[in-house]
């Protein structure tokens, strides 16, 4: 049976005037039916890159090789038609800042019945307007709100509205882009709550993308975390999340706050210097300038991410355990 999501060597780079920029390298991962899968990284290591490009969103300038494979058919190589339709119905994808992604002049029941009326021309006014509110109600907005206008929401209102329209056309699989960027904690926390509530109750996948790793903790099965566009470490949320194996991904973790401990309190973690500059990437492990615990053979070849133990890895130290 076909994975919901498969990516299988995804390399994405963009033409620049200083030459190719690599954004994603050789990325391996797939999303099934009933579970969340998360990746994290700072800005910059490529996730909204690989994110759009699920759905065949990235520029014009962006070079792809590889595959993505959705339900087992090849987005990359699908003709505009069957890319139309596989688009909302088959798959879709929630954008961080809704306030930037919906139309600010449009009702929101508008923007909601587009897709609706695309994929679905048989349906009458009434139904689509059924479906409208159905959608509303079961993201926690009444149905009666429907005609306001996005300015006319909250914060996490607006994104309750994007993930309504992410549903409108039924997918299978949803990906979803920094769904909680800008909101405070205690709307954060609703629409995670909501996101695990809907994938559970309809079974479909989710692909969710946060450099926030409390995020992820919450909502997760299993966390690929990148660095300098390639997957360093993927497991299950747990095992990325109370013992990392990659020095990246311990850094991760540690720098996470932990309310109530005196010594994150006192003596927060972080991780000291920049990600590589993707025009000069260093030689060997792309982490190796900011690892405490590098050595001489770092720097001579990149690792490759290994299977230990139920989990992957991509360090020397992991290989030769």
């Amino acid at each position: 049976m076909d994975h919901l999501l498969e990516l299988d060597g995804l390399s994405v780079s963009y033409r620049t005037a200083d030459g190719p920029l690599p954004a994603v390298r050789g990325v391996d991962l797939v999303v099934d039916a009933g579970e969340v899968v998360g990746i994290a990284g700072e800005s910059g290591c490529g996730k909204s890159t690989l994110a759009s490009t699920v759905l065949r969103l990235q520029p014009k300038d962006a070079v792809v090789e590889g595959e993505v494979l959705v339900a087992g058919r090849d987005v990359l190589t699908m003709g505009w038609g069957d890319l139309r339709a596989l688009r909302w119905a088959e798959a879709s994808i929630v954008f961080q800042g809704a306030l930037h992604s919906l139309n600010p002049v449009r009702r929101i029941e508008t923007q909601i019945a587009e897709p609706i009326q695309l994929h679905e021309p048989g349906l009458s006014t009434a139904e689509v307007t059924a479906r409208v509110g159905e959608l509303l109600e079961q993201v926690g907005i009444p149905a009666a709100r429907s005609r306001v206008y996005p300015h006319q929401l909250s914060g996490g209102q607006r994104q309750r509205v994007m993930i309504a329209m992410a549903l409108a056309c039924r997918p299978q699989l949803i990906v979803a882009d920094e769904p909680t960027t800008a909101l405070d904690v205690m709307v954060q926390a609703q629409i995670l709550d909501l996101i695990s509530g809907l994938v559970k109750d309809l079974g479909v996948g989710m692909l969710i993308i946060s450099h926030d790793l409390s995020v992820l903790s919450d909502v997760c099965d299993r966390v690929a975390v990148m660095y300098a566009g390639r997957v360093v470490e993927c497991g299950s949320a747990e095992q990325v999340f109370r013992a990392p194996a990659h020095p990246y991904a311990k850094a991760l973790a540690q720098a996470f706050p932990r309310v109530g401990d005196p010594a994150a309190r006192y003596a927060p973690a972080g991780l000291a210097g920049d990600p590589p500059d993707p025009h000069a990437p260093p030689p060997g492990c792309t982490f190796e300038p900011r690892c405490t615990l590098a050595v001489d053979a770092c720097r001579e070849a990149e690792p490759p991410l290994l299977d230990i133990g139920g989990r992957q890895s991509a360090c020397i130290r992991v290989g030769a355990a």
